[in-house]
């Protein structure tokens, strides 16, 4: 497919050195955030724990700071849920944890086990946090249903008395009937009864159980050494993808191809780090494969333009090289093009409709697919054509 009747034939070196200034703008700004106000780390690299909750009825944020301010997590990042008004991320990072008043235990057997109890502890002062005065007077000594599992419902019913034949069965109704309210809570016991469930069964629920106002939705927890590993792997990870495509380019063409490459990789690497501080983006392992992968699809579009310029060397030998290098960045400029479109459209679908889980992955890669394109067409020749001039030459 061709955007263009006739071969293009904008000057593109003539312009480099404003390209050079626009981009040396937007780093220096991330430079500038870096130092200010940092990245917004997932928990994935702090350490802490992230927990999605859903109300029976509307909540406010303040009002939910508040709660969780009465036992030391006041200062949680708190996230709406799409347009929801009942649903939210409750992130709380590893220092906040250790202050807040309930005790926060860990086992001392294997990491395994710490980790387990790690998720109890933490969840259950967000628990506590969470329940109202009024419901804590209302239901003091029974157990809240909405936040008990399948296998904790079943043993709590065996524990009464109730056969286990009977207590399993019981509890996958109920989880069932859970699962299909849009709440995701069962909001009364009518609901249990219309369940059919032995009587045995129903009367130990209604004994020693209560219907909470909210459920957690899904609980994750990462320790803080794990989250200092993770950034020295994703380091290293970088730092080795640079490697690999700089020797791969080293003989695919030639090492000075291979710098130019390397440069406007990490050119690009650079913006997007920028405007994901910009955005306040949550910089977690999803942004990471984020980035890895524009690594990825940029190199892919610079070596076809570095093909093209193979070629046009071989071919016209006697031109200058300024114009070598914009006929090649001019022939394939409707494929580049075309190729971001179509990817672009893709990506923007899957932030329109990928969810919260996918939220930063596709932000990561819609901004580096526009950074990897401009790049391509107004960096990757541009630092092929200084390296030529500033070293290559000298040598000769």
């Amino acid at each position: 497919m061709r955007i263009f009747k006739e071969e293009p034939k904008f000057q593109f070196m003539n312009k480099r050195y404003y390209a050079f200034l626009f981009s040396g703008i937007i780093i220096a700004l991330g430079v500038l955030l870096f130092f200010t106000s940092g990245f917004n780390l997932g928990i994935d690299f702090t350490g802490g724990t992230n927990i999605e909750v859903t109300f029976r009825k509307d909540i406010t944020v303040n009002e939910l700071r508040k709660r969780l301010g009465n036992v030391g997590l006041g200062k949680s990042t708190i996230q709406q849920v799409g347009q929801s008004e009942n649903r939210f991320f409750i992130k709380t990072v590893k220092e906040m944890e250790e202050q807040a008043e309930a005790p926060i235990q860990t086992g001392t057997e294997n990491e395994k086990k710490e980790g387990a109890e790690e998720i109890g502890a933490i969840s259950k002062t967000i628990e506590e946090a969470l329940i109202t005065e009024e419901a804590k007077e209302r239901d003091t000594g029974k157990m809240d249903l909405n936040n008990l599992s399948q296998t904790q419902i079943a043993g709590l019913l065996v524990s009464k008395g109730v056969p286990r034949d009977t207590a399993e069965p019981a509890a996958a109704k109920v989880i069932k009937l859970k699962e299909s309210n849009s709440t995701l809570l069962i909001n009364d016991f009518a609901e249990i009864e219309k369940l059919e469930l032995k009587s045995e069964a129903l009367s130990a629920l209604k004994e020693h159980t209560y219907l909470g106002d909210f459920t957690f939705l899904s609980v994750e927890t990462v320790g803080p050494q794990v989250g200092h590993d993770m950034r020295e792997k994703v380091t290293l990870a970088t730092i080795w993808a640079m490697i690999g495509m700089l020797i791969y380019i080293g003989f695919r063409f030639r090492f000075i191809f291979g710098i130019a490459a390397v440069i406007t990789l990490f050119h690009d690497i650079l913006i997007t780090l920028t405007f994901l501080q910009i955005f306040q983006v949550e910089v977690s392992l999803y942004v990471v494969a984020g980035i890895l992968t524009i690594v990825g699809y940029s190199l892919n579009d610079t070596i076809v333009i570095f093909d093209r310029v193979r070629d046009n060397l071989t071919l016209m030998k006697r031109q200058e090289a300024e114009k070598i290098l914009d006929r090649s960045i001019n022939q394939t400029l409707s494929r580049t093009i075309v190729t971001s479109g179509t990817t672009l459209c893709v990506v923007l679908a899957l932030f329109f409709y990928g969810g919260e889980v996918l939220h930063a992955f596709s932000v990561t890669l819609l901004i580096g697919i526009i950074t990897g394109t401009y790049s391509s067409i107004f960096q990757s020749c541009a630092w092929l054509r200084i390296w030529e001039q500033k070293f290559v030459r000298r040598k000769k």
